[in-house]
């Protein structure tokens, strides 16, 4: 009974062991079909992974057919714009539109006009830096002279009070003393007066034609520049015309040095020009105001002459009732 009792013990302690020790696997077999869930989700992930690569690997050996024929013209189009790039950045090296290139550049008669042109110009700053010295010093002298001859009382006097200089002045009372001396005898004061102011007359337009010299360049050329710059801006247009005819372009990399080079001819006209007309308009004042002490002068000699005709005729007058 013992052993029998013991043997179902044993049994029972065995079966409780066994029982025990499968309690975790079966827990561990129980929650396993759960686990299932994420890495279930994994291979989906990997088999999505692989289907855009698969595309890629599948497009790898078509893209060599298919970029085959673009390659010759992609070439094509990098070819023209490769050489087209060095034309473009030639093309202002080769025509540079400086005043000397277009000078050199430009037909004989437009150069003949530029010629001329810039002569003209020339030949006015040479009026305008001669003139401003005569006129400045012709103007200084005869203010002078009248200065002196202020308190002369005689034609003889002042011409002391002048000495051996020469002049506008001088001149004035040289032509009173040689009518005086022609006219000895003469009773007529009137006459003597009326001869020596036309002599007078004569020396002021003598003088104003000699100081208005050079004046005359200056008007023509104020005038003239502009008409004779077009005249060379015309050829230079209509020259620039036939040659895009002949080259059957419109392009302005062509038209544009020949339109250039006839527009620098108007250009200097105009620099020739204006500068004319502004120093001509100047030379005229300052010619007016120089006239007009010549004219100072002319009256001042003129007042000597009566006073030595008055003299003369009061010393004749005493002698006489002497």
């Amino acid at each position: 009974m013992k052993i029998t009792s013991f043997q179902a013990s044993l049994a029972a302690a065995v079966l409780l062991a066994a029982t025990w020790l499968a309690a975790p696997v079966s827990a561990q077999t129980q929650t396993q079909p759960a686990a299932p869930a994420r890495p279930v989700a994994a291979p989906a992930q990997v088999a999505a992974q692989p289907a855009p690569a698969a595309p890629t690997v599948a497009a790898q050996p078509a893209a060599p057919a298919a970029a085959a024929p673009s390659a010759p013209a992609t070439e094509a189009a990098v070819a023209p714009a490769s050489d087209a790039a060095p034309k473009a950045g030639i093309a202002p090296a080769m025509k540079e539109l400086s005043p000397w290139v277009m000078f050199m550049s430009a037909d004989i008669i437009v150069k003949a006009v530029m010629i001329g042109l810039a002569f003209a110009s020339l030949m006015t700053w040479t009026v305008l830096i001669a003139k401003s010295i005569e006129l400045s010093v012709a103007s200084g002298s005869l203010r002078s002279a009248l200065k002196k001859i202020a308190e002369a009382r005689s034609l003889a006097e002042a011409q002391m009070a002048l000495g051996a200089k020469s002049g506008i002045l001088p001149s004035f009372l040289a032509a009173a003393l040689r009518e005086a001396r022609m006219s000895a005898g003469l009773s007529s004061d009137t006459g003597i007066k009326e001869r020596a102011a036309s002599s007078f007359a004569e020396i002021t337009r003598a003088e104003a034609r000699r100081i208005r010299i050079g004046m005359g360049v200056l008007a023509t050329i104020g005038s003239t520049s502009p008409f004779v710059g077009l005249f060379g801006t015309v050829w230079g247009i209509m020259n620039s015309f036939i040659g895009i005819s002949k080259s059957q372009t419109t392009n302005l990399a062509v038209v544009a040095p020949g339109i250039a080079e006839a527009l620098l001819a108007t250009a200097i006209g105009l620099v020739a020009a204006i500068p004319a007309v502004i120093i001509y308009n100047h030379f005229s004042r300052v010619t007016k105001s120089y006239l007009e002490l010549v004219s100072r002068a002319s009256g001042a000699a003129a007042r000597l002459l009566s006073r030595d005709l008055d003299r003369s005729h009061g010393s004749a007058h005493s002698r006489a009732a002497e």
